[in-house]
């Protein structure tokens, strides 16, 4: 009886182990996201890691979960044209955050940086891009205008 009793200790022990390992020491990364891993002691690490289960110490690291599909983004504006009319227009954007880049991205904006970088930017190209026609222009040339596009960096 002592012995079942030390055997079911012995299994009890082992289950609580593998329960926190699992629950502080793993972590899990889906489809279409990458972790960024702050480290308390060098701080966010340079590369980014991928689709899976990995692995982190408990305490001292802290895994960042970033989503790099691509999504899109509709950014709307009052502007002037070359002939100095008014136009209401939106520019449809889509935006993902390029892989290796993912820790200078947190490090610079946190998790959401299209909020903070893609209107801005958006409407800094929106206004370029209309002042270059007339308001005739822009009906006109609708379909050649619309394909204007600018990769980020």
């Amino acid at each position: 009886m002592e012995r079942l009793l030390t055997g079911v200790a012995r299994l009890g022990a082992g289950v609580a182990g593998v329960s926190f390992i699992g629950g502080n020491c793993l972590y899990n990364v889906e489809g279409g996201q990458r972790a960024v891993m702050f480290d308390q002691i060098r701080g966010v690490l340079p590369k980014a890691i991928g689709e899976g289960t990995s692995f982190k110490i408990p305490i001292l690291q802290q895994p960042i979960i970033m989503d790099i599909r691509s999504r899109p983004k509709e950014i709307r504006s009052i502007t002037g044209t070359k002939d100095l009319q008014m136009v209401n227009i939106y520019l449809r954007v889509l935006s993902r955050p390029r892989e290796e880049k993912l820790s200078v991205i947190y490090q610079k904006y946190n998790t959401n940086w299209e909020e903070r970088v893609i209107p801005s930017i958006g409407n800094e190209v929106l206004k370029s891009v209309v002042a270059q026609y007339n308001a005739e222009q822009l009906l006109s040339m609708r379909e050649k205008i619309s394909c204007v596009h600018r990769r980020l960096p």
